[in-house]
């Protein structure tokens, strides 16, 4: 009878006095089990429902006293303008229809104050009240005072020898607040970042030979005095180590270590390189998996020699154990696609596990520069031989805005203004316009690349473009260039790639024959303003005549108009810089074979090819070699004008804009510039911290030597057959074309002065890396140049010829 009664008997045996919302049998629920009074009431008072309960016993009863809680109505905040409301009420337990408690008000307040503090506000205050209300409710409400942005004061190291605090602070995405915060938030307190900062700093000192580098400890702590953050890190360096010896060992029968040597990157006395040892344990799983071992694994063994500071690296190769990828989760993305993070990874559901291969993903997904942060875990599945991926991302802003300007003695002053985005829509896709404004030139181009197409990874793309140049001080013309190129980038490794492409564009040649720029008044005469004997011209002489008064030369008269270029190309690019945006360490090359000629009017063979390699020669002070050159012939008739090389600063800095080069000096010996069919050049450069300034505002010097050379114009013949051509000055040859003038002043040859002679320069550079982004000014002074000959030409004798200087160019840009 107990036993079929024996709820009720508790029931009977537990009295409950004073709830009015919580259900009684709730209440005597944490009776159940109890031994004491005392713990029955640290029990109830445990839930946060009570404000107060009193235990007490009544012969064979119990008696349970309690007094609830108000219900919370609502949830305020006062005072917050650099937080909202939604962001905070994400952080605090305090919710709307949950139990009131001062404990729990004043553990949101301790949680108030550290999202402020990790959101760079750590002087703000938090208070909490509530505000009763009738019926047992009451309002929750948390007054806040906002501070100024309280940063990261200073990054401080402690045992590292080899690399100054400068050079470490330098490697990450934190930096210590200067006069800049109020446009920057990388000075804001973010563990996870000092973290992921910490990770960058290890894989560094592993990648420069330091095998046995530890980051003894970190911390962080917010100093009230100072007004910010200090964050102190204690590292030890060891020695730098060397590669010794360097062998395969396969436990695989039928996989020849010695055919998988080949696919090894580490070579003997090479500086240790954890970044080559991870690139090896790619190639060797690779290619292991397509000789049919999906779950073999490859593990590197290190054997220090710590006396000759030499670490022998073997990489043995073995069977695995037999683990299936059972899911894949993509967490924290909420803007990318699922199936951008996935398409990184060489494996799916259903495929051998191999951890090789997800180290290899987390790698590509940093790479993309979507996430802030990405991290690849994994759990057991629903059986012992599945594993479950979990890939956690966070995304991050992508797009940006970025503004050039400068200054030439060509185009005067000049302008961009680019909108891009690399992950358009959130599908890994990268769209760019772009506009250009200046004095003399505008312009607009549109790109679009999708990286994966077809679902491979092949990077297929399209760009259109049109831009006006008006040629005054270089030819006397203007031009217009309009067209697209679609194009195929194919990666061989992750280094090489290679891209066919495909491009056609219009080029129209216009010359100005304005009262203010009579530039083609010989063959067409302006009344009133042309001198010679036309009807309505002015009086002319030996000097002063239709061609001293500003003429086009005969070469631009041949190409004006309207010509079609239909070309397909090559390009071959390597690249092993350590960071594509400041690189320090790596090569990247590219040659590029061109020929048009398929349709169009423009028939040539061009090939150009640009090689820089990058050295940190001490500590943060780069070198820098560039050696770059070109050659472009016709494949039927006489080479275009408009189809061969005009070159200036993008040579040798310290030269105008087709500042360099063969020049017509028939009738103008400053401008004319006709371009040449060879260039070569080289570059020195030397990148260091300007001694006094923190580095974190991003500014270094730099000092150069360029130097290189423009020649062989093509154009025209050199058989003339004009009657009426005298002789050219000293110092050019003469080159007649197919037409005709109408004029006695100006005849159907050019006199063209083509110096083979290396052009060279020295000057120095101001880089900043500036919130708004990178800022580049560039002073340049040329030492060697051709500065004309002095000749006579139909009686006049002046200097003929001659290359254009320009000492100062800018250019800057930002992000958003």
């Amino acid at each position: 009878m107990l036993a079929v009664s024996g709820g009720v008997v508790f029931a009977q045996a537990v009295i409950v006095q004073g709830n009015r919302r919580v259900d009684a049998e709730t209440i005597r629920s944490y009776a159940v089990g109890q031994g004491s009074s005392q713990e029955i009431r640290q029990s109830l008072l445990a839930t946060g429902l009570f404000t107060n309960v009193q235990v007490s016993r009544r012969g064979a009863q119990t008696v349970i006293s309690v007094q609830e809680n108000d219900t919370i109505n609502r949830v305020a905040f006062e005072g917050n303008r650099r937080l909202k409301s939604d962001i905070l009420l994400q952080q605090v337990q305090s919710k709307a229809g949950g139990p009131m408690s001062q404990a729990l008000i004043d553990s949101d307040v301790v949680r108030l104050r550290e999202v402020y503090r990790r959101a760079g506000y750590g002087l703000s205050s938090v208070s909490g009240r509530i505000a009763p209300l009738p019926n047992g409710r009451s309002d929750v409400v948390f007054t806040i005072n906002e501070s100024g942005k309280t940063g990261i004061k200073s990054i401080n190291f402690e045992g590292n020898q080899v690399y100054s605090d400068g050079r470490l602070r330098g490697l990450m995405s934190s930096t210590e607040s200067n006069f800049l915060s109020f446009i920057k938030t990388s000075d804001v307190y973010d563990p996870d970042r000092i973290t992921s900062d910490l990770e960058l700093i290890r894989r560094f000192y592993l990648k420069n030979g330091y095998a046995d580098f530890q980051i003894v400890s970190n911390t962080a702590r917010f100093d009230e005095t100072a007004g910010g953050w200090v964050i102190d890190v204690a590292v030890t360096e060891g020695p730098q180590y060397k590669v010794g010896n360097v062998s395969v060992d396969s436990a695989l029968r039928d996989i020849d270590p010695a055919v998988l040597q080949g696919y090894v990157v580490t070579s003997a006395g090479d500086t240790y390189n954890a970044e080559a040892v991870e690139k090896s344990l790619v190639n060797l799983t690779t290619e292991v998996s397509r000789r049919g071992h999906a779950f073999a694994q490859v593990r590197p063994r290190g054997d220090r020699d710590e006396a000759g500071r030499l670490i022998g690296i073997t990489y043995v190769v073995d069977e695995g154990p037999r683990v299936y990828v059972e899911r894949i989760n993509v967490r924290g993305n909420t803007r990318t696609r699922d199936y951008v993070v996935r398409r990184e990874l060489d494996l799916g559901e259903g495929d051998a596990y191999n951890k090789v291969m997800v180290d290899r993903a987390e790698r590509r997904l940093n790479n993309l520069g979507f996430f802030n942060k990405v991290r690849i875990t994994n759990e057991p599945g629903s059986a012992p031989d599945r594993v479950v991926v979990n890939i956690d991302v966070e995304d991050k802003a992508t797009g940006s805005f970025s503004i050039a300007g400068g200054y030439s003695t060509s185009d005067g002053i000049i302008g961009e203004i680019s909108l891009s985005e690399s992950n358009f829509l959130g599908r890994g896709q990268f769209v760019r316009i772009a506009g250009t404004l200046g004095q003399r030139t505008q312009g607009v181009d549109f790109s679009f690349t999708e990286p994966y197409f077809l679902g491979y990874r092949i990077a297929a793309g399209f760009d259109l473009f049109s831009k006006f140049s008006d040629n005054y001080n270089t030819g006397r013309f203007e031009s217009r260039v309009t067209g697209g190129t679609v194009r195929l980038t194919f990666p061989i490794t992750e280094e090489l790639s290679i891209t066919p492409r495909y491009s056609i564009y219009s080029t129209e040649i216009d010359i100005p024959n304005t009262t203010s720029r009579p530039y083609n008044d010989c063959s067409y005469p302006i009344a009133g303003i042309t001198p010679g004997p036309f009807p309505g011209s002015i009086p002319a002489d030996g000097i002063y005549n239709c061609l001293t008064n500003g003429e086009a030369t005969i070469a631009v008269k041949e190409a004006a108009g309207s010509t079609l270029t239909s070309l397909v190309g090559l390009s071959f690019n390597y690249n092993s810089l350590d960071n594509t945006i400041n690189p320090r360490n790596g090569f990247v090359a590219e040659l590029k074979p061109e020929f048009a000629g398929v349709g169009g009017d423009s028939k040539f063979l061009r090939v150009s090819a640009d090689a820089r390699y990058y050295k940190e020669i001490f500590d943060d002070v780069v070198g820098f070699v560039r050696v770059q050159g070109g050659h472009v012939q016709a494949t039927s008739g006489d080479l275009r004008m408009i189809d061969h090389y005009f070159l200036g600063p993008s040579l040798v800095r310290g030269f105008a804009p087709s500042g360099i080069g063969p020049r017509d000096v028939t009738n103008d010996p400053t401008a004319n510039a006709l371009g040449g069919t060879t260039y070569f050049g080289g570059s020195l450069e030397v990148q260091f911290p300007i001694w006094g300034l923190p580095r974190d505002l991003g500014l270094r010097g730099a000092v150069f030597a360029d130097a290189g050379t423009l020649f062989n114009y093509d154009g025209g013949s050199s058989s003339i057959t004009n009657p009426a051509f005298g002789s050219c000055p000293a110092g050019s040859a003469a080159r007649q074309f197919n037409v005709v003038a109408n004029s006695q002043y100006q005849s159907n040859v050019a006199c063209v002065r083509d110096k083979n002679m290396i052009r060279s320069s020295v000057g120095v550079s101001l880089l900043w890396q500036s919130p708004l982004g990178p800022i580049r000014f560039d002073y340049a002074y040329a030492l060697t140049k051709d500065d004309g000959q002095i000749g006579t030409l139909n009686g006049i004798t002046a200097k003929y010829g001659g290359d254009r200087t320009q000492a100062f160019r800018f250019s800057g840009g930002t992000r958003f």
